[in-house]
């Protein structure tokens, strides 16, 4: 339980930092954090952290290399427009990073070539695109403004914090027991009420939108992140492991830690940068 507080107070300072120290330091963390994010769903799908036979014999065996270039492609294309003033053509330039991925399957000789394409791609969305999005609301306004992202991240610890509070003092429906079994309505319930304070809250030190948007955010930051922890949940059940990763002592790895954005944080770019 120590290293587990410790581990988690570092990862929240060290994420704070990154988001206050400016745009490049931003825009290279969480660029670090997608490729990660995105090594750890290809290690999954590989079947290279699971002990059980059956699945280490899946003939699903995807090019990590191909798609950590490919998701790494897109995500500086992004940088670059923002941070070097690029035209949004710059995104043909991942165009041969997208043909590697098929044209090296040429030469690998596995038994199922276009499984290992899907999934090579299927990372790219799932665990690169997310963080785009999240990265595109440092410069909602053009020029980078971290409270944002930093605004976005609060209420998400908020709902996850007040989920943990109420499912555990009053959790008694379970939302989803195939996929989490400790998940709760009661629990839900606590994360929204504590996520629109932190979103009211936000809008008196932020006031760089109005406070419904803010309170509207928070709604789509608890709806959808959970839908996105119940989803990595799915994954990791259906591959039989407990977490993603483990490069955080007592939390798992990136996917575990990020769940909650990677669903959330699409859907709340999209709402703010059409209201």
């Amino acid at each position: 339980m120590k290293t587990r507080a410790i581990t988690g107070i570092l990862f929240v300072i060290v994420l704070v930092a990154s988001m206050l120290l400016g745009s490049w330091v931003f825009s290279i963390f969480f660029l670090l954090i997608s490729l990660l994010s995105l090594e750890e769903f290809y290690r999954i799908i590989n079947a290279d952290v699971i002990n059980n036979t059956d699945i280490k014999n899946s003939e699903t065996k995807v090019n990590r290399w191909a798609g950590i270039a490919l998701g790494a492609a897109l995500f500086l294309c992004l940088i670059l427009i923002h941070l070097k003033d690029a035209s949004i053509s710059v995104f043909l330039y991942s165009i041969p990073f997208i043909t590697l991925v098929f044209w090296l399957e040429l030469f690998r000789k596995q038994p199922s070539p276009f499984s290992n394409i899907a999934f090579t791609f299927l990372g790219i969305i799932y665990a690169v695109l997310p963080f785009m999005f999240f990265f595109q609301l440092g410069f909602l306004e053009g020029a980078y403004n971290f409270q944002y992202p930093l605004g976005f991240l609060i209420m998400l610890w908020a709902s996850d914090t007040g989920a943990y509070l109420a499912g555990k003092t009053f959790g008694k429906t379970k939302l989803f027991e195939r996929h989490s079994p400790k998940k709760t309505w009661e629990g839900s319930f606590g994360g929204f009420i504590i996520s629109g304070i932190a979103a009211f809250i936000l809008s008196r030190f932020f006031p760089g939108i109005e406070t419904w948007q803010w309170l509207v955010s928070s709604v789509i930051i608890v709806v959808f992140g959970t839908y996105g922890d119940l989803t990595e949940s799915m994954l990791k059940r259906s591959y039989h492991i407990k977490d993603s990763g483990t490069i955080m002592p007592g939390h798992g790895g990136f996917l575990d830690r990020f769940d909650g954005l990677l669903l959330a944080a699409p859907l709340v770019y999209l709402f703010l940068a059409i209201t």
